[in-house]
């Protein structure tokens, strides 16, 4: 089934503008939230909606600070052609909202902490579904896609909202 999402918008957390004890130590950390409206009818299975995000112009975008590029051939550390709806494993909220506090780390600023749950943590638990875009590998980087010391994406599926989001947060 062929599914068009209509992008509409994107927002973009640099942690470098909180004020952290060390700055260093989350200096180069941030979190990349696109939405996307997903149709109604005809009712999408959920692999139609992770094909239909991943062939979205949005999704050619590496994370390394050229923004999408409509023609590009990565996306984040990995070849755009290594990243299929097979990648992604499904997770409950729980589990997504412990990969990212873990990332996230200890002793976060009260404002990170609060637009964090605000931005990331609440449309996690929001979700109908959660996917987690498995680790692909070193075979499957780009030609500089190991930049990012850490990086996750989730797709987050919200049906009643009629709404899909994609989340990555990374360090570089």
């Amino acid at each position: 089934m062929d599914i068009e999402l209509a992008h509409e918008g994107s927002a973009f957390r640099n942690f470098r503008h909180y004020p952290f004890q060390d700055p260093l130590a989350h200096g180069f950390r941030w979190v990349d939230t696109k939405h996307f409206r997903l149709p109604v009818e005809p009712a999408p299975t959920d692999r139609d909606l992770l094909a239909a995000t991943i062939a979205h112009e949005q999704f050619r975008d590496d994370y390394a600070g050229s923004g999408v590029d409509p023609e590009g051939t990565r996306h984040g550390p990995y070849r755009l052609s290594s990243i299929t709806p097979a990648a992604y494993e499904p997770l409950d909220a729980e589990r997504a909202a412990q990969i990212l506090r873990a990332w996230l780390g200890p002793d976060i600023p009260a404002e990170l902490n609060a637009d964090f749950r605000r931005d990331v943590l609440t449309p996690i638990s929001a979700a109908d579904r959660v996917y987690y875009l498995c680790e692909l590998g070193d075979a499957e980087f780009h030609d500089w896609g190991g930049v990012h010391d850490d990086f996750h994406e989730f797709i987050l599926v919200s049906r009643r909202a009629a709404r899909i989001t994609l989340l990555v947060a990374a360090d570089d």
